[in-house]
């Protein structure tokens, strides 16, 4: 049990550093964005998909593509336009001919969704019909065409990315196809420092290279790991007990109530608890703690919590509601 335990810590040793070596290659290219960074990891470790808003510029194609070289992964980029169509994304079949037989057959090409990791770039730039197409892909990780179902291959990421609501031209996501990304990331411009460390790496002929420090086996046994770390029951109790809280059918909170027109589903408890275990084992822990939790609350609820037309003609956002409820749960728990 001993030698056991043993090699279970070594292999998490192994592992961890091996996500730090990752972190170094992906700095090479992308400065600063570490919370952005350490969330899409987040993401990848917990098995699920991520949703990227952010202006235009911020390197965030570049930030995907980078952490695709650095895993030694299969990378697609998928731009989605207006005139985007499901078979787009996920293939159709082509009319071919046997050149022994003379026979002709339907034979399916795969389309770019067949990657380890997919750019959904500027999803809300297609209508429905095409964001659908995702929807199997994502939650059931298999396409399903003329009723014949392929696998996609594992590890499977899908970082979609978005344009601020407000811009034109835009068909923003349903609640409940947001709801299948287990972190909704909202990326902010760099700071003073950053912005002409950037100027300077940018204009100059110096390239850097990205080498690959871990493998698609590497990932998928960390997303095993991850659900293996253990979690008190007490933090469990937290965790229901503030998604339970964003609902204003059931709160007892006034400040849900007032502001809060849609609360967030079991999901968002599930989306919680395995995102902040993914978090602890980035760190190297295999226990989860109250931080955890309150570090991966905003980016799992941003998009689960929906606040009312009073809360968005007065500016409120689903971000301050969760705060707000970290701070009050908090307390009550203590």
């Amino acid at each position: 049990m001993n030698n056991t335990l043993t090699e279970l810590q070594q292999e998490v040793t192994t592992l961890t550093r091996k996500l730090k070596d990752l972190k170094k290659e992906i700095a090479k290219v992308i400065i600063g964005q570490e919370e952005t960074v350490e969330q899409l990891l987040i993401t990848f470790l917990g098995g699920g998909h991520a949703l990227l808003e952010g202006v235009p510029g911020l390197a965030k194609t570049l930030m995907i593509r980078t952490l695709s070289q650095a895993i030694d992964l299969d990378f697609k980029r998928i731009q989605f336009t207006p005139d985007l169509m499901p078979s787009d994304i996920i293939g159709t079949e082509i009319l071919e001919e046997d050149q022994t037989t003379g026979k002709k057959f339907f034979e399916f090409k795969k389309g770019p969704i067949f990657a380890n990791i997919i750019l959904a770039d500027e999803i809300n730039r297609t209508p429905p019909k095409t964001q659908a197409a995702l929807l199997e892909a994502m939650q059931e990780f298999e396409v399903t065409y003329s009723g014949k179902t392929y696998s996609l291959e594992r590890p499977f990421f899908i970082l979609a990315t978005q344009n601020p609501i407000e811009q034109s031209g835009t068909f923003p996501l349903p609640e409940a196809q947001q709801d299948r990304f287990l972190f909704y990331i909202k990326i902010g411009y760099p700071t003073a420092a950053e912005e002409t460390h950037i100027l300077k790496s940018t204009t100059s002929g110096v390239k850097q290279t990205v080498h690959p420090v871990l493998t698609g086996a590497d990932i998928l046994r960390l997303q095993q790991l991850v659900r293996e770390v253990p979690i008190s029951d007490n933090l469990i109790d937290f965790v229901s007990t503030i998604v339970r809280a964003t609902r204003p059918e059931t709160t007892t909170n006034d400040y849900v109530k007032q502001w809060v027109g849609w609360g967030a589903g079991p999901r968002a408890g599930q989306a919680m608890i395995l995102t902040a275990k993914a978090r602890a084992l980035s760190q190297g822990r295999m226990a989860v703690t109250l931080e955890d939790i309150k570090n991966v609350a905003l980016p799992v609820l941003r998009h689960r919590v929906i606040v009312n037309f009073k809360a968005e003609a007065e500016g409120i956002t689903s971000d301050q509601v969760t705060t707000h409820l970290l701070k009050e749960v908090n307390l009550a728990a203590n």
